[in-house]
């Protein structure tokens, strides 16, 4: 067929169909008069590149699903280096959110300063206790499935009593250990694109609620309760003390529980932190994990109601 009924078929210019073929996207086979013929082959790879690009995958990023079509696959994206060629966009979009969230937050920053700049009343704190509307959700994404059945490794930890906790040698019966990425300070910003990093914003809220809720956990079953995080000790001992939570917080500044047992985490902040999560210990195994946790600051009774159905 001539290169004006692929256009039709695939519902592209022609223009666009000898820039594939420029690119080498693209070989249809020549004629004695050396006119183009193109194969119904020609117009399955137009179409798989036409339904990238409004994917937003650039046409010059498209050969991975046209060599998957051409080793036979049903679909472009049957083969490895399609799926990869997927997760590579993904990253890139993500890359491209984050930045932009993270200007928004700088604008929002130099407009707080300047709005109360030579003003008589000092700029509010930033409300911690409150989570804005709409965050985005976390997904289950896999990373925690492992978990229930391994056995703690021998980690000592920095506790905000002063002593150091092993994981290894905790209380006998159940501990509920509540894992966060990071509590902040109403006298200070959050970090920038906080709100928009999925399951990242209400680390303040998740321990007010734990606190409020620690007497029921513990007649629920809970033999102890702790938070845990990548921020140091002092910083930890700080949240302690000015939300009066009744339980420790461990300091794993050093992400010896990530490597060791592959938890997941994300980069923000210039840091290395934890994934929003909580494991249930019993007698040095964990026995449950709650992943994804979302939303934070109503946690804490979803954490009683499991241990209340699943009994001693």
């Amino acid at each position: 067929m001539r290169i004006g009924q692929v256009a039709q078929l695939a519902d592209v210019s022609p223009k666009a169909i000898r820039r594939y073929e420029a690119m080498g996207l693209i070989a249809p086979d020549r004629s004695g008069n050396g006119y183009r013929e193109y194969s119904e082959h020609d117009v399955r790879l137009v179409r798989e590149i036409r339904a990238l690009s409004r994917l937003g995958i650039p046409v010059d990023e498209t050969r991975p699903f046209l060599d998957c079509l051409a080793s036979g696959s049903e679909h472009g994206d049957d083969c490895p280096a399609s799926l990869a060629e997927y997760q590579r966009a993904i990253d890139e979009i993500d890359s491209r959110m984050a930045a932009l969230a993270e200007r928004r937050d700088a604008l929002a920053i130099r407009l707080r300063e300047a709005a109360y700049r030579g003003s008589r009343v000092a700029a509010p704190p930033v409300d911690l206790l409150t989570l804005p509307p709409n965050l985005p959700a976390p997904v289950d994404d896999g990373a925690a499935a492992h978990l229930p059945g391994m056995t703690l490794p021998s980690i000592r930890l920095r506790c905000t009593d002063g002593t150091t906790v092993d994981l290894a040698a905790l209380p006998q019966g159940r501990t509920v250990i509540y894992i966060y990425p990071l509590t902040g300070r109403p006298d200070a910003d959050i970090p920038a694109g906080w709100n928009e990093i999925p399951g990242a914003r209400g680390c303040t809220t998740q321990a007010c609620d734990f606190r409020d809720h620690h007497t029921e956990l513990r007649a629920a079953g809970a033999s102890k309760v702790f938070g845990l995080s990548t921020q140091d000790r002092d910083y930890q001992c700080e949240v302690v003390d000015r939300l009066s939570l009744p339980f420790e917080m461990l300091s794993d500044s050093g992400c010896q529980l990530a490597a060791l047992l592959s938890l997941p985490t994300f980069e923000a902040a210039g840091r290395t932190l934890y994934k929003r999560m909580t494991l249930v210990i019993r007698n040095g195994v964990v026995e449950h994990v709650f992943y994804p946790v979302f939303p934070p600051n109503r946690h804490a009774s979803e954490v009683i109601d499991w241990l209340r159905s699943s009994g001693e």
